[in-house]
């Protein structure tokens, strides 16, 4: 059975990748500092898949912590990296502080699968890094643009660095996996997006507003050039991003006699606006929301949409789960933590 480190394991999408990879018959550990998720993952993560997994609260900017876990779990066989700061709005506020984490971060993560010889490496990256495209649907072919954030800056200069290193001697294999615009949560509520703070993506911002949290949203910009003025993304489900990471070890399992660095864009290849996004989720909850437009927000880019045809044909993808399916989850999960709640609270 192999083993794969998962960074940001406690995270949104680590955690639900954990529960494919288990799945799937591979061992996992997983490397979280907890600075942006919970260590309530790992919990959810046993309670869906009946196995314990271990998670090394390490920051990995802090190298000779990084590499105690390699020295303590020798045979590892591929890693997928995820722990990164992933906020658009955060990053045009606190660049240095998204360098920072995210590029050294990288960096040490890739001297220790350098030092162990580890052959599979999986790059968590974005569909930011084609900026504000010529045209959508965008593929993999398509020009990555100059960045519209610092955060889209860092998943840019991380897939290089990603890259070059697989140009190294030995034989080292990378895929780098452009995400769109991920959300709900897994079907079971035992896991899901729990972000840090106020929100900073739509769909906790939509759920949070309907629980009554958030006393209301704000949609960012209602005179973008679309059909209803609001941004048009390409949202995908966790669950569906989970799988395409388990497909990506083992294509490269497969294809390991080559050294490779390929790109595939995760997305369900279908624009959705802000808006329309609002009025699904209004129709699966019941819940009419409280949301107010606001001025356009910097760094967000007017409209991208995913073509997926090369995850769906090399690496055997299939999505499972639509926009409906997407807001159903999410808020299931948004209610069974309010339950939560409620019930630490009247005890």
């Amino acid at each position: 059975m192999a083993k794969i480190l998962v960074t940001g394991g406690c995270g949104y999408i680590g955690s639900h990748t954990i529960v494919d990879l288990l799945e799937n018959g591979f061992s996992v550990i997983s490397i979280d500092d907890n600075s942006r998720s919970t260590a309530y993952a790992v919990s959810g993560i046993e309670q869906i898949t009946g196995k314990k997994i271990k998670n090394y609260k390490v920051d990995l900017k802090n190298f000779d912590e990084t590499l105690a876990v390699f020295q303590e779990n020798e045979d590892i066989s591929g890693v997928i990296h995820f722990a990164a700061y992933k906020a658009v709005g955060e990053s045009v506020a606190e660049p240095l502080r998204y360098y920072e984490n995210n590029m050294i971060g990288l960096i040490n993560l890739l001297k220790c699968v350098q030092e162990f010889d580890i052959p599979y490496f999986v790059f968590s990256s974005s569909c930011t890094v084609y900026g504000n495209p010529d045209s959508i649907p965008v593929t993999e072919l398509s020009p990555v643009k100059k960045a519209e954030s610092p955060y889209g800056a860092t998943k840019q200069m991380g897939e290089e660095i990603v890259a070059d290193y697989t140009k190294t001697d030995g034989m080292r294999a990378a895929i780098l996996l452009r995400y769109f615009n991920p959300v709900g949560a897994h079907p079971s509520a035992f896991i899901g997006e729990s972000p840090v703070g106020k929100p900073q993506n739509l769909v906790p911002a939509i759920t949070q507003t309907a629980v009554g949290k958030l006393p209301k949203m704000m949609v960012f910009g209602d005179d973008y050039p679309t059909r209803d003025g609001s941004c048009i993304r390409d949202y995908i489900h966790v669950c569906d991003i989970a799988r395409a990471h388990t497909l990506a070890l083992q294509y490269l399992v497969d294809n390991k006699n080559k050294t490779t660095c390929d790109i595939f864009n995760l997305g369900s290849g279908n624009g959705i606006t802000v808006l329309e996004a609002i009025h699904t989720f209004e129709e699966v909850s019941g819940v009419k929301l409280n949301y107010e437009i606001a001025p356009r927000r910097p760094g967000d880019v007017v409209a991208i949409y995913a073509n997926n045809d090369a995850a769906v044909s090399e690496l055997g993808w299939e999505i499972k789960y639509d926009i409906t399916e997407m807001m159903r989850t999410a808020w299931a999960w948004e209610l069974k933590i309010k339950a939560a709640e409620e019930k630490v609270k009247s005890n």
